[in-house]
Parts: structure tokens; C-alpha cells; sequence
């Protein structure tokens, strides 16, 4: 298997997508924040610094925008839908994202589905680190894409 960042030289470059259809494309991602009870219980609505979730849903939605900004060999894509979720998970105990992208473009959106989740579980960390520094980010992967020459992919 060729790795297509790279050319014949083997210099990093950015894809040349500018022959590939448009179609619709569709990437989920998931990661968790690893937390005590009590922070979870912060979490839930008593933080120092606000709303955690509310605002590790915008970040999350502000970093898929930004992906191309952040990975230096990512397309800027025109995004049509992002989705981030949060939800606390009592028996982690901790916090589940899960993000969905969507576009209509010629190279796909996991890469911005990736980078939402990540952006919001270091929002949830940056806004409970004074209760709990040692939380764990863990788990972000990409759970399914579809759209694109190499089709659908879910993870097993």
C-alpha cells in the first residue's frame, strides 16, 4: 500500500483531488474523558468555569472548521453539517463524544471528525483541570465514513 501524502521522492504534498467527482461524504468519531465521580458530578453542572459540555461542543465544532488550519496536509473543506455530542457516562466515569461531518467535496471528512472530538475532550479537560489533573483522553477513532472512492468503512 502507497501512502498518497507522499510523492515519488517520497517529500510530503498535499493530494491532488482536483480530478476526483464530488460526492456526499460522512465521517463519526468517538473519544472519552476519564474522570472521578465528583468531577463527572461538575461536569454536570457546577463548574467554576460555566457550561463544560456547551463549551466543548462549540470547541469541538470550531475545530472541525479549523482541521486544514491544524493538520498541515488537509484540504479546507466546505463543511455542510458538524455534530458534536457529549454525554456523561456514569460507569466509565467520564464523558463520551461522539462528532458527524459532513460535506459534499471530492476528499473526505475524518480527519474533521477526528479533530472535533479531540478538541472538545481537551476543552472538557482544560475546564475541569482544577478539580482533577490527571483525567485521560483515550479511545479517538473513527467509528465510520462513508462516501469517496474507497467506499464505506465502519469499525469493527
Amino acid at each position: 500500500m502507497s501512502l498518497t501524502h507522499f510523492d515519488a521522492q517520497g517529500q510530503a504534498h498535499m493530494v491532488d483531488v482536483s480530478e476526483k467527482p464530488e460526492t456526499a461524504r460522512e465521517a463519526v468519531a468517538e473519544g472519552v474523558v476519564i474522570m472521578a465521580p465528583e468531577t463527572l458530578a461538575l461536569a454536570q453542572g457546577g463548574a467554576a468555569k460555566g457550561d463544560v459540555m456547551g463549551v466543548a461542543r462549540l470547541a469541538g465544532i470550531m475545530g472541525a472548521k479549523r482541521t486544514s488550519d491544524l493538520i498541515p496536509l488537509c484540504h479546507p473543506l466546505p463543511i455542510t453539517r458538524v455534530s458534536v455530542d457529549l454525554a456523561a457516562d456514569p460507569a466509565l466515569p467520564g464523558i463520551r463524544v461522539t462528532a458527524t461531518v459532513k460535506t459534499a467535496g471530492k476528499t473526505g471528512v475524518e480527519m474533521e471528525a477526528l479533530t472535533a472530538v479531540s478538541t472538545a475532550c481537551l476543552t472538557v479537560y482544560d475546564m475541569l483541570k482544577a478539580a482533577q489533573k490527571d483525567m485521560r483522553i483515550e479511545g479517538i477513532r473513527l467509528l465510520s465514513k462513508t462516501g469517496g472512492k474507497s467506499g464505506a468503512f465502519r469499525a469493527p
